[in-house]
């Protein structure tokens, strides 16, 4: 493993900013204190920060040479509206909200590159660092974007990593095209009219009619879709009645769409509706119909992807890079690779053993209460960033 000395003997210091930003975690679009935090550190160490993209993002410039090439390192910073059942020092000192994803440690390994670019310099060219608020939920790649994220700060390439708990510390993983899904909601009302349980034919019961929509939902995925293109349809709340001898007048319908290509997605909503509003019609119901658009599917280009897998294969060596299988959850880095080209992909955060007191039951999954980032990853993370960037500059334009 070709670990930066530098990094390797700062990494205490930077280990302890993470675990001051997991003390204090901050929801999507309120993360002020951790935003704070990370522009007070770029800024002593001679980074010049933008602020405000996304209304909480950070984006750190590094400048050296005469190129005007540039590429893009990003790091997610929002925490999760859970509460946290671990007990340890740097636990979150804020009920109900928790670094339970790893963001305070994917900003952590960010902040040590940063730290070592800001004094070495060894590139030609400008490395923006993009702090990116709100991932869990709110959009805030989506939000820097719009704010003018790629207009005031031109990039060849972005690229982003997401810790990944099982697999081992020193391990990665990526894949060219989809590696995450698109993430979707539904939502349907189903309106009849309500009647006493001993005289059903006096009243529009609705519930058959949802128990009958849902079932018909799975032939969407068994019957329309081509069976090689993946597709979800998960409903997960069914809500109808107050009492067990009252037919309900209404009946409501929720859940969620994943897929890997917005083709498939297209397909699934208009198929989705088509089967509401008829199985409504036929129990001579009224419907009402939404379906949100979340997060788009995360597709990595595969120059980018070659180029990562090439120099992260250097940095630990072939057999530590594997292929990832991807999975139908979903990361809003999506919307800057629908921008412009770009690789996301995994580093192992490891089994659990980092885990010692202090941390409640549970494994380290992620969303997990039990959750910490392995502070291991740090020296790796941040030799990774740097190594990755310098690589990218000091290529052949494509």
């Amino acid at each position: 493993m070709k670990l930066i000395n530098d990094i390797l003997q700062n990494a205490a210091g930077i280990a302890t900013l993470r675990r001051d930003i997991h003390a204090h975690p901050e929801l999507c679009f309120q993360e002020e204190r951790t935003a704070n935090l990370i522009a007070k550190a770029l800024t002593e160490w001679g980074i010049p920060v933008h602020r405000g993209l996304g209304k909480t993002g950070v984006v750190g410039i590094v400048k050296n040479g005469t190129s005007n090439r540039a590429v893009g390192l990003r790091a997610d910073i929002d925490a999760l509206p859970m509460t946290e059942h671990n007990k340890f020092a740097h636990a979150s000192t804020f009920p109900g909200k928790m670094h339970a994803c790893g963001h305070d440690g994917h900003t952590a390994m960010l902040l040590s590159a940063a730290q070592h670019l800001a004094k070495h310099r060894n590139f030609d060219g400008t490395i923006y660092l993009v702090f990116q608020p709100a991932e869990e939920g709110g959009g805030g790649a989506r939000e820097m974007i719009k704010d003018g994220l790629f207009q005031q700060f031109p990039m060849e390439a972005i690229f982003g990593a997401h810790n990944w708990p099982g697999m081992a510390a020193g391990q990665f993983a990526l894949k060219s095209g989809p590696v995450f899904a698109s993430s979707n909601e539904f939502f349907i009302t189903l309106r009849g009219k309500g009647a006493h349980a001993a005289m059903p034919h006096l009243g529009l019961d609705p519930v058959p009619a949802a128990c009958q929509m849902v079932q018909a939902f799975q032939t969407i995925i068994t019957r329309n879709k081509r069976p090689i293109d993946a597709g979800v349809i998960s409903v997960t709340t069914i809500h109808a009645g107050e009492a067990t001898n009252v037919i309900p007048d209404s009946c409501v319908i929720e859940g969620t769409v994943r897929t890997f290509t917005l083709e498939t997605l297209d397909l699934i909503e208009r198929r989705m509706k088509q089967v509401a509003l008829s199985t409504a019609e036929a129990f001579e119901l009224s419907c009402e119909f939404s379906f949100k658009r979340n997060y788009p599917p995360t597709i990595n280009h595969a120059n980018e992807t070659e180029f990562a897998r090439e120099l992260l294969s250097e940095l630990v060596g072939p057999a530590n890079v594997q292929e990832f299988e991807p999975t139908m959850g979903a990361e809003d880095f999506s919307f800057f690779l629908q921008q412009i080209p770009g690789c996301y992909f995994l580093i192992g955060n490891g089994d659990g053993s980092h885990r010692v007191g202090g941390h409640g039951m549970g494994p380290c999954m992620l969303h997990n209460p039990s959750y910490d980032f392995n502070d291991e990853l740090i020296p790796l993370g941040g030799s990774m960033w740097v190594k990755l960037a310098e690589a990218w500059l000091a290529k052949p334009r494509a």
